[in-house]
């Protein structure tokens, strides 16, 4: 479902922990790493959306997680070319994206990347909040920074008796291992265009 322009419907996910670090994912056989999004289907809510990708991606319900805050209008990004299916190319040119905050106040074993049979992710990690912006690709960079930079207004102190922790992905095939990741880089990743 592509709008007149040629942008596809999305929403993106911001999920913070109380210490305002982001849910930071590594995509399924790639070295790149990015916030959930997805598209939004015919007939649903941006609200909809999110919650049925959260739950797909992330593999979080309504009850994990509260809503602090969303970008008042429409954010875009264009792709490039070369990511773009052949068939598609020509009237396919990137997401127009709704962002949503969202406080995880569930815990860390809630999340489960195995929710379907075609997992976005196989590892992930909590992440300082403006780390994403000197690692994500380059094309998305500038809807992360105008979504981080709005959405910042709705971040709260973090909660002083939290203990810190050492960044550590968890794993696909390890949920519960604590291993240190490999830096993400910007290597070029394939969007959900499909």
């Amino acid at each position: 479902m592509l709008d007149r322009e040629g942008f596809r419907p999305n929403v993106g996910i911001i999920l913070i922990n109380t210490r305002n670090e982001v849910w930071w994912g590594k995509r399924v056989r790639e070295h790149s790493w990015q916030f959930p999004q997805g598209g939004i289907k015919f007939g649903e809510t941006p609200e909809q959306a999110m919650y049925r990708e959260l739950e797909e991606e992330v593999g979080l319900r309504a009850e994990h997680v509260k809503i602090i805050g969303r970008t008042r209008d429409w954010l875009r990004y264009e792709v490039p070319d070369h990511f773009i299916k052949r068939e598609i190319r020509g009237h396919y040119k990137g997401q127009k994206q709704i962002w949503f905050l969202l406080r995880m106040v569930g815990r860390d074993c809630d999340v489960n990347l195995r929710m379907t049979e075609h997992p976005e992710f196989d590892a992930w990690r909590w992440h300082d909040y403006w780390v994403p912006l000197d690692v994500v690709i380059e094309f998305k960079r500038d809807v992360y920074q105008r979504a981080l930079q709005e959405l910042s207004r709705f971040l709260s102190r973090p909660t002083q008796h939290v203990p810190p922790q050492h960044n550590t992905a968890r794993y696909l095939r390890q949920t519960h291992a604590s291993r240190k990741p490999d830096e993400p880089s910007t290597a070029k990743t394939k969007p959900d265009n499909e």
